[in-house]
Parts: structure tokens; C-alpha cells; sequence
């Protein structure tokens, strides 16, 4: 029971039951403990500690504290470890995370001097929690890892769901929604088998997050409703907040502001009851931009500086840099050019901190060398049975040569030496597609790392030099009374131009950092630069139409989807400046064997006969070329123009 408690309390958010009479239980405690002996009466504070954690975080501490008195006048070590496991809890609560982390080292420390394996992965796992709460995923992964590995070892199926849960989470943070969605239906799968409704809520809640990070907001409304369900059947009415969030990033993100707003607020005011400064960081900021999107300004800035403060207390390094993202932003609206400069700074500064190249390398190294373990730990094993097979077979043939007549020793020799080269023959043969195996394993890695560096060369260097010369020539315009028209118009150019750059540079560096670019992906992609296309265009309505009987499990290499990417982009820009089009509809459908992504406007068109192409059109058709796929073009004047690419 111990180990599964701790399991529950630290996972991504933790979830506590108390029921109405909860006063009524505390008092039946209280009186109990003057009767108990001592190790009755530590395990009595620390149920008392428990059930105060959601009512009053103070007296929760408190108890923690006499039981950890305790524990030391018994001189009990796993007295101990329970107690400052505890006390790390109740610290990462009341937002002392610096706290938190001692707590659990010293819980840690004690885990290993007597080697309690299921404690050190339960100190693991709190530590993780705590460095993803301050946004160091670089240091909250590698303990997720750890945590998962000991499971795996021990053959703990409920440890290995939460492990997935928490590895999925920092994924999300990541933004590696696909990565995060595949740990979190592991989690699922072995939460559905232990009919876990409580992580079963926790996990669709997640995965709802990052489909609303994917694009995909009416599934993630679905896995949100199915979480906020399975909450209410628990009469757990607090943790709702959670994927109301969610649910009011859906609507935010369809536009459907009144419904977003009221579902901010609910799990604003839900949060706000247990104080908890790290998702009224997130939930204000996400407010503050919605405020943004309905042109409030005013009530934009105010919100959004609730948010910074919120993320300052905490020390979250992912919440600052978000804060002071829509502050920059708001302020600039607001003209108030001077506070938009400090905000830049200040985004620009954590935003490097916590995406920066390195760490992601590190993370994936991480990861790679946990999948290598694995594969090394299977060839391990397949020899170990070899070897047993082998040994069985041996004393086997041994004692027919005890009991065999010497007319068969001739055929038994015969026999065992034709059955030792053919397990042999059979070992050499599993040996060197073991080799095989793990010799491609290295050539991915080592390509992926080539990926990566020079993601990173692209990121640290063109991306540094790129926001450089943005914020170079902001500081031009803001600190410079510049009454020239040209020259302010000028800047403006280049400062729009230089955005753009960055933009196509990271749509780059997200295909470089892929091996394989899915169809969801890729559609995720084209859905976003659409939206952005609407949103900046007044006199063009966009429509996104995706082949429902297209599998989403379609992938293509990072070449092919690149290119698709770009073709359908040049596609659309081109319709925009030229065709003076009423409507844009963008389709992918399937066509028997084949896909089909097709560009449609209604504008003037132009007559094929006598048009010359520029170099939109000819790149659009050279990039097909280059990935074996067919382009046609059809346009007549007055009728629009379709281009169609077939792969």
C-alpha cells in the first residue's frame, strides 16, 4: 500500500480523495494518537498530513514535520523516508520547490544506504516532478528514465504507467507532441487494464493537451469531456480545473472566445481555492492572450502581468518567458514601446534557456540510450537461453553415452556432433542479426545526431544573428525620433522580412529534426500557416478541407514532407498576391493509390497560352519533380486557378 500511494502522489499533478466528513476523520485521528504506540502513531500523522493536503497545506507541513520528529526518536529508516518523502510533497504544494528538492534528496540518500530500490525510484520520480515544475526538463527527464528503468526491473506495471505519464508530460512541454502522445497511451493502456479511473482521467487529460498543440481541437475536446468525466464520477470536483483548461484552449483556439473565457475563469477560480501559483501562471497568461485576441489591451496587460507574477514566484522558467512573450506584445498595441523592449528582452532570454539546442540534444541521447539498453538487455537474454539449451542438451547426451551399448557410441557421437553444429549454425545466424540490429541502431543515432548539430548550428547561430537584426532595428524605430517616411517604411521592410526568415528557418529546422514528417504532422503544419494566412488577409476567406477516409498514419520523409509543406505555402502566397481571389480552399484527399494536395482560388486567373511562369510557379514545379511526385496547373481568365500535386 505504501508504494502505491507514493505512485499516485507523485505523478504530473497530484490527487488527493477527501470527502465531506474529512473534519470528522482528522478528529478520530487526533484522538487515536494518544493512545498508539510510536510507529502506530507516525503512520496516524502522516494519514493526518494526507488528508490536510487539500485543506490546509500549513497544517499538512505540520504533521509532516512531528511525523519526521518521530521517526528520528525511533531511529526507523523507512520511517524516514516516508516522512521526507512527505515533506517534499507538501513543500512542491505550498510552491517551495527549492524545499521540495532537499526533501527528497535527503529521502533519496537514505533509499540507497539501506538499497530500497522501490523508494529510490518513488525519490526519482519526486525530483523529476519538481525540476519540470521549474522547467529544467534536462534534469527532469533523465530522472523520469531512471524511475522507468527500476520499474521495468522490478516488473511494476502501475510505476512503469507513471513513469510514461511523466515522460509524456516534459515531451508535451517539449513541444515532441507526438512522442508525448505515444508515452501517454502506454499509460493508458496498462491504467485501462487495472480499471485505474483516477489515471485513466489523468492521462486522456494529457493527451487532450497535446492534440490542442497538434491542431487537432475538436479530438482533443472529446479526450477532455472523457477526462472531466471520469473526475466528477470520483466526486473529484477540484481536479476538474484541469481539463476545463483544456477545454478552453479548444474553444480558444476555434474562436469561440465566450466559451474559452468562461472556462478560463472556472479553472482559474477552481486553481485559486488550493493556490497554486504554477497553473495560475499558465491559466492567466492563456487569458491575457485571449484578451489580446479580442483587441482588450488594457485588460490584456493586467492579466498578463498576474500571470509573470505567478510564474516569478515560482521561479518557472517556461511561464516567464510566456508571461513576458504576450507583455511584449500588448505593450507594443498599448504604444508603450519602452515596456515592450524590457518584455522582448526578458522573452528572448528564458525562451533560449528552455529550447535551446543542447538540451534537446541531451534529452534525445537520453532517450537513445535507454532504447539501446533495452536492445542490449534482449541479446543478453537470447544468449543466456543458448547457453541453457545448449547445457541441457549436453547432460542429455551424456547420460545416453553412459547407458548406450558401444555399438551406438559411433551413431550418438555422430548425432551430437551434427546437433552442436547446427546449434551453432543457428547461434551464429541469431549473433549476426543481433549485430545487424544494433548496427543500424548506431546509424540512426549517428543521424540524428548530424540532424541535430546542424539544427543547432541553424538555431544558434542564423537564428541568434536573425533576431539580432529584429530587435537591432526595433531599437532604431524606438529610440530614434526617425520623421523620414521612406526610411521608417524601410525598416519595417526589413524588420518583416527578417521575421519571415526566421519563420521558414524554423519550419527548417522542425523538418530536420524529423526522420519521418507523418500526414498528421504535415496537416498540423498546413493548418497553422492557413489560420496565419486567414488571419492577415481582409478580403480572402481560407478553407482547409482533410480527407476523413485518409489514414492520419500516413508518413513521409522529411524531404517529401518539406517540400509538400512548401509547394502548398508558394501555392497560397501566389493566389494572394495575384488572383484577387473571394476564397483560397486548400484539400488533401486520397485518390485510389495516390494523394492529391490541391491549391483552388475563384480569382481572375490567366490564359495559359500566354502566360509566362515566374519563379513561384517553376519552384512549385521543380519541387514536385524532386520528390517523384506529378504537378498540374489549370487556369482560364475570369475562372481562377487550381494547381494540383499528385504523389
Amino acid at each position: 500500500m505504501k508504494k502505491r500511494f507514493l505512485l499516485i502522489v507523485l505523478v504530473s499533478f497530484s490527487f488527493y480523495c477527501f470527502s465531506q466528513n474529512s473534519q470528522h476523520r482528522i478528529d478520530s485521528l487526533k484522538t487515536a494518537l494518544k493512545t498508539q504506540k510510536p510507529k502506530k502513531q507516525f503512520n496516524t500523522l502522516i494519514d493526518i498530513s494526507n488528508i490536510y493536503v487539500r485543506i490546509n497545506l500549513d497544517s499538512s507541513k505540520y504533521y509532516a514535520d512531528s511525523a519526521y520528529r518521530l521517526s528520528e526518536k525511533i531511529g526507523n529508516d523507512s520511517l524516514k523516508i516516508k516522512a521526507f518523502m512527505f515533506l517534499g510533497h507538501t513543500s512542491w504544494e505550498r510552491g517551495n520547490y527549492t524545499e521540495s528538492i532537499e526533501n527528497f534528496k535527503k529521502s533519496l540518500a537514505i533509499s540507497e544506504k539501506i538499497k530500497d530500490t522501490s523508494t529510490i525510484a518513488d525519490a526519482y520520480n519526486g525530483l523529476g516532478i519538481v525540476y519540470s515544475k521549474l522547467g529544467k526538463l534536462n534534469t527532469s527527464i533523465p530522472y523520469y528514465f531512471k524511475t522507468l528503468k527500476i520499474h521495468e526491473k522490478l516488473n511494476d506495471s502501475l510505476g512503469m504507467a507513471a513513469a510514461y505519464l511523466n515522460i509524456a508530460w516534459d515531451y508535451r512541454k517539449l513541444q515532441e507532441y507526438t512522442k508525448s502522445i505515444d508515452y501517454n497511451t502506454k499509460s493508458l493502456d496498462i491504467y485501462t487494464k487495472l480499471k485505474d479511473s483516477l489515471h485513466m482521467a489523468m492521462v486522456n487529460n494529457n493527451i487532450a493537451g497535446s492534440l490542442n498543440e497538434l491542431g487537432n481541437y475538436e479530438k482533443s475536446l472529446k479526450f477532455s469531456n472523457t477526462s472531466k468525466l471520469y473526475f466528477k464520477r470520483l466526486q473529484y470536483e477540484r481536479f476538474t480545473a484541469y481539463p476545463i483548461t483544456n477545454i478552453a484552449i479548444s474553444y480558444d483556439s476555434l474562436h469561440n472566445y465566450a466559451e474559452a473565457k468562461k472556462n478560463y475563469l472556472k479553472a482559474i477560480q477552481l486553481h485559486t481555492i488550493n493556490k497554486e501559483p504554477y497553473e495560475l501562471a499558465f491559466l492567466n497568461n492563456a487569458l491575457a492572450n485571449l484578451n489580446y485576441n479580442l483587441k482588450d489591451y488594457k485588460n490584456a496587460a493586467l492579466i498578463g502581468e498576474e500571470a509573470l507574477r505567478f510564474a516569478e514566484e515560482i521561479k518557472a522558467t517556461e511561464f516567464i518567458a510566456s508571461s513576458s512573450k504576450t507583455l511584449a506584445k500588448t505593450y507594443e498595441k498599448l504604444n508603450d514601446f519602452k515596456q515592450s523592449n524590457k518584455y522582448l528582452k526578458l522573452f528572448i532570454t528564458y525562451n533560449d534557456s528552455i529550447m535551446g539546442s543542447e538540451k534537446l540534444k541531451i534529452i534525445s541521447e537520453i532517450e537513445t540510450k535507454y532504447q539501446t539498453e533495452k536492445k542490449e538487455k534482449e541479446i543478453l537474454s537470447q544468449r543466456a537461453n543458448i547457453a541453457e539449451k545448449e547445457l541441457h542438451l549436453n547432460q542429455k547426451n551424456t547420460q545416453i553415452l553412459g547407458l548406450g551399448i558401444l555399438a551406438l557410441v559411433i551413431a550418438v557421437l555422430g548425432y551430437l556432433l551434427f546437433n552442436q553444429q547446427k546449434l551453432k549454425n543457428s547461434q551464429l545466424q541469431k549473433e549476426n542479426e543481433l549485430k545487424e540490429a544494433l548496427v543500424k541502431i548506431e546509424t540512426q543515432n549517428k543521424l540524428q545526431e548530424q540532424r541535430l548539430a546542424i539544427s543547432r548550428d541553424l538555431h544558434d547561430n542564423i537564428g541568434a544573428q536573425l533576431t539580432f537584426i529584429i530587435s537591432s532595428i526595433e531599437n532604431l524605430q524606438f529610440g530614434f525620433n526617425i520623421t523620414n517616411n521612406k526610411l521608417t517604411n524601410k525598416l519595417t521592410s526589413i524588420s518583416q522580412f527578417t521575421k519571415e526568415t526566421i519563420y521558414e528557418l524554423r519550419d527548417t529546422i522542425w523538418a530536420m529534426n524529423k526522420s519521418a514528417i507523418s500526414l498528421e504532422d504535415l496537416q498540423a503544419r498546413i493548418s497553422n500557416f492557413v489560420e496565419n494566412a486567414n488571419n492577415a488577409s481582409n478580403t480572402t476567406s481560407f478553407e482547409f478541407i482533410l480527407d476523413p477516409k485518409q489514414p492520419m498514419d500516413t508518413v513521409f520523409t522529411s524531404v517529401q514532407g518539406m517540400n509538400l509543406y512548401r509547394i502548398i505555402q508558394e501555392a497560397i502566397n501566389n493566389a494572394m498576391k495575384y488572383a484577387e481571389a473571394n476564397t483560397i480552399k486548400v484539400t488533401i484527399k486520397q485518390q485510389e493509390n495516390t494523394l492529391q494536395f490541391a491549391v483552388v482560388d475563384d480569382g481572375k486567373g490567366f490564359d495559359e497560352t500566354t502566360v509566362e511562369y515566374g519563379n513561384g510557379l517553376n519552384n512549385i514545379k521543380k519541387r514536385a519533380h524532386d520528390i517523384g511526385a506529378t504537378c498540374t496547373l489549370e487556369s482560364a481568365l475570369n475562372k481562377g486557378t487550381a494547381i494540383v500535386v499528385t504523389l
